[in-house]
């Protein structure tokens, strides 16, 4: 494996900088220059104050600090916009989900834009989220295009909103070194609430037969302590920034390693970013240069630990007193080939020191933008913008031969790779014209965009030391183009009537069926603004600085599906084509298994989702802006989901990708920000978002009975358990379960349910949908104060009626104790409820997990010019995932899919942060 953790450190920075101060003595440039607040829209800009759409713009000022991947800066934000961490591991990165769920099967991610070049929805082995190998000390600002007014500029990949992120950029000046460091510690929040190991001996003496008692052992250990520890990890980030003889710019290099609360687990990221923002024939050219490397190491824990240290068996010691698998204890069988017991849980100390998994990735991203403004026509410009965003990820996933998890092959070895190569090129004429005889104001936008998605992925080989080498994977590869055509006009009349409408039109192989019947599509969007504030009927009240009332409608498209295995892009569902066959699939002749060409599944009608979104919103500001906010309704339609449903026999296959219904989801958002002291000295700022929408499924099937429904969320427990439903008039993802039965006090009767159809019998008809993983409300609340030299801020968010399933206690019972000849141990509301056995459908494990989580707080003393003029020097202290407040018996209510099956844990995080200018 290639370590790149030594390849770029923070020290190069610093030889660099002689050279740019020499450089520089007689080309720095005093003046400052107020710049009026824009907003991108997509293929450009505009004045906050003119925004037609629902779009919210976060700058880097309000960014939460401790961020290590670029979702959590601006997680509670904004509203309409909800961030779950996919985990807690180190480099595991956040789901972004805008205004809730477009699609059933589809992808609900945002489209992200990183200066300029749109990102793919696949993700990449060896990472858990791409956006983890951006460097969020990068990041300028993020632009959130919202409802489809907005983002139809972007066609069919922008049903579910689009993220436009900037990147830090260089500006004419004085040369300027911005170093920072910081050093943090995490902990765990808190452990899985099982039996410990006096309670377990009470448990199974109660309730197991004689031959389990004698089990037991006689040690008192807690295993989640053992597996979890304090976690140290540093972020090192330095800035050059300047400007030498007329070309600005801006060098950055960063290091990160965090070390995850679960032993052995590990992330780190070296980074390099560079921009240049030259202008040429006499400002006429205007050139963007964005060019960011990143090469990260991870080392990750198997998915097994956390539940195996749930459950294994408190009363046994951490060791066997022998030797065999790697000294640790392990439930043995005498009459298994292995010796150990293949139903038992593995020692989780064992699983960690028996598995390493690790990979290397490196990511090139780059772009070069010329903006030329025409000499003959100078409101004319003509913009080419061309990107390449390369990836490779290696990994290698090793068993050591000691230990349980690859004793039974005497050690495996497993080699992986892949490959992105994704290519841009957009064109596009912007005129903007005020004219001043009838007071209006025009910016027309016409462009073309070309951009290509190349995949690889070698086969991978598993070695294994018993001689057997499994077969390889097949080598696969794939290519989606898209080709598009757009446009866009804004008028602005009188600074008071802005109309904006755009269209695009995308042509796209991804539902290629051999004609071209489902390849295009037109996506448009129209969207009005009224600056009452103008009116002269308001425009003399002092109190009122803004109020604008908006209005938009448009359609989107969304063609992303679910990738195949390993990260393989679902690039060709509608096109009849010869796949060879996998491993396992292979065909006898003779002595020797042959792969062969068989017809993959496709359906030649599908086609991409459109979801037509109505908005209506209102801006306002009072008291000279002390007070502003935002407030918006809006409804988004979705038609043709995206779904893979069964289908009728005499098919390739029993199921298949299709469009199968409709889908609406209304809500209503709004944002306020207080300034309540500003003076010399000292600013206090408040805000608060709050959100709510109600996604509910309008059709499925067609000829389907109200009965129908089509099963999700996988549980763990059973043969194929699923827990949650989409079914027609309830929200996508309900839980659906058997309505518990209580005695006449309160306790839960083992195996009874309610009859809700009364037909004196209980079978899946007496099943109901439950709640569903979409919350009553999300919240935010921010305030940051600076009084002199200190600062201080804190965000904190609640999420209202968020449900989670779960999966951890529902897989306890009494039959813990007796089954498999081994003990597992059991959450503690096993011996409260007594059921016998695993009751995995009662929605007694449908809990509410709504809660309150302080995310950060942070107060920091700015020393000023301690080393030379115009120098800095700021020292702050901050604390992440301070508490949580919640009724859930679990370690975590945050659960992305809200299915807790040995969730990875969110850490607590303190630090001490040094920032140098100068």
């Amino acid at each position: 494996m290639k370590n790149f953790t030594t390849v770029l450190k923070i020290a190069p920075a610093f030889l660099l900088a002689s050279s740019m101060i020499h450089a520089q003595t007689q080309d720095s440039i005093t003046k400052e220059k107020k710049i009026e607040e824009v907003v991108l829209i997509g293929y450009g800009k505009q004045k906050k104050s003119d925004l037609t759409g629902s779009i919210t713009s976060v700058t880097a000022k309000d960014f939460n600090g401790g961020a290590t991947s670029a979702g959590q800066l601006i997680q509670g934000k904004t509203p309409g916009v909800q961030i779950t961490n996919n985990s807690g591991a180190p480099g595991s990165g956040t789901k972004i989900r805008i205004r809730g769920t477009s699609s059933l099967s589809g992808e609900n991610s945002p489209l992200i834009v990183i200066d300029g070049v749109p990102q793919d929805f696949v993700g990449m082995n060896g990472v858990s989220d791409p956006l983890s190998l951006i460097n969020p000390n990068d990041i300028e600002t993020f632009d959130i295009l919202k409802d489809a007014s907005a983002t139809a500029i972007y066609g069919n990949r922008a049903s579910n909103g689009v993220i436009l992120i900037t990147t830090k950029k260089g500006s004419s000046g004085k040369f300027k070194v911005n170093f920072s460091t910081v050093a943090s510690v995490s902990t765990k929040m808190g452990n899985v609430d099982v039996l410990n190991a006096q309670e377990f001996r009470d448990f199974v003496n109660t309730y197991a037969p004689a031959n389990y008692k004698t089990k037991l052992g006689n040690a008192d250990t807690n295993w989640q302590d053992k597996i979890y520890q304090a976690a140290w990890g540093t972020d090192n980030n330095v800035a050059l920034s300047g400007g030498i003889k007329g070309l600005p710019y801006r060098l950055s290099l960063g290091y990160n390693e965090q070390n995850g609360i679960v032993r052995s687990n590990s992330f780190r990221r070296t980074s390099v970013g560079l921009n240049l923002n030259p202008k040429f024939l006499d400002n006429h050219l205007s050139v963007n240069v964005n060019a960011k490397g990143t090469f990260t190491d991870n080392r990750f824990v198997d998915g097994g630990v956390i539940k195996a240290a749930t459950y294994f068996d408190p009363t046994q010691p951490v060791y066997s007193g022998n030797s065999n698998y790697g000294g640790y204890y392990e439930w043995l069988d005498s009459g298994s080939a292995t010796g150990y017991n293949v139903n038992a849980n593995t020692n989780p100390l064992g699983l960690i020191d028996g598995v390493r998994d690790v990979s290397s990735v490196t990511r090139g991203l780059g772009n070069i933008q010329l903006d030329y403004k025409l000499h003959f026509l100078p409101d004319l410009h003509f913009n080419v913008n061309a990107g390449y965003d390369y990836t490779k990820s290696e990994g290698h996933k090793f068993k050591d031969a000691n230990y349980r998890p690859g004793y039974g092959d005497k050690g495996s070895s497993n080699f992986y790779s892949m490959e992105k190569k994704n290519k841009l090129l957009e064109t596009y004429f912007n005129y903007v014209k005020n004219i001043a005889p009838i007071s209006t104001g025009v910016d027309i936008t016409a462009g073309y965009a070309y951009q290509d998605f190349r995949t690889i992925v070698p086969g991978a080989i598993t070695y294994k030391g018993n001689g057997t080498t499994l077969p390889p994977d097949l080598d696969f590869e794939t290519q989606n183009t898209l080709i598009s055509f757009y446009g866009r006009a804004i008028f602005t009349v009188a600074n008071k009537y802005i109309i904006s409408g755009s269209v695009r039109k995308d042509g796209s192989s991804r539902f290629f069926n051999g004609t071209r019947d489902n390849v295009w599509g037109v996506f448009p969007g129209v969207s009005l603004a009224w600056k009452l504030n103008e009116e002269n009927f308001i425009k003399n009240i002092s109190a009122i600085s803004t109020l604008k009332l908006r209005a938009g409608w448009g359609k989107t498209g969304q063609q992303e599906l679910p990738a195949l295995n390993g990260n393989k892009p679902n690039n060709y569902p509608a096109f009849a084509a010869y796949n060879p066959s996998y491993p396992g699939a292979s065909y006898q002749f003779g002595n020797e298994y042959y792969f062969m060409f068989r017809p993959a599944n496709y359906n030649p009608n599908l086609t991409w989702e459109t979801t037509t979104t109505k908005n209506i919103g209102l801006d306002f500001g009072f008291t000279q802006n002390r007070i502003t906010g935002s407030i918006d309704l809006f409804r988004k339609d979705t038609k043709d989901l995206l779904v893979y449903a069964d289908e009728a026999a005499g098919g390739l296959s029993n199921a298949s990708w299709q469009n199968v219904g409709d889908m609406k989801n209304e809500g209503i958002e709004g944002s306020i920000t207080v300034v309540p002291v500003k003076n010399e000295k000292t600013t206090w700022e408040l805000s608060f978002n709050a959100t709510h929408y109600n996604p509910i499924v309008t059709k499925l099937k067609d000829r389907a009975d109200e009965s129908f429904n089509m099963e999700v969320g996988g549980i763990e427990g059973g043969a194929g358990n699923r827990i949650q439903a989409h079914a027609v008039g309830y929200a996508p993802n309900s839980f659906w379960v058997y309505q518990q039965v209580y005695d006449t006090n309160g306790k839960p009767v083992d195996g009874a349910y309610v009859d809700r159809n009364a037909d004196g019998m209980i079978n899946t008809k007496d099943m109901y949908y439950y709640k569903s993983t979409t919350p009553d409300a999300i919240l935010g609340f921010s305030t940051k104060v600076s009084h002199k030299n200190w600062d201080f801020a804190l965000s904190a968010r609640a999420v209202l009626g968020n449900y989670v399933y779960n999966n951890m206690a529902s897989n306890s019972s009494l039959q813990s104790a007796s089954t498999n000849e081994y003990l597992q141990n059991v959450f503690s509301t096993a011996p409260e409820y007594k059921f016998s056995v695993p009751q995995y459908k009662s929605d007694i494990y449908v809990e509410n997990a709504s809660f309150l989580r302080l995310d950060n707080i942070n107060i920091g003393y700015n020393f000023g010019e301690v080393f030379s003029k115009g120098s800095n020097l700021k020292v702050y202290g901050m604390a992440q995932n301070v508490f949580v407040i919640t009724k859930y018996t679990g370690v975590d209510p945050e659960v992305f899919g809200n299915i807790d099956n040995g969730y990875y844990q969110m850490p607590r995080v303190y630090s001490l942060g040094f920032n140098f200018q100068f």
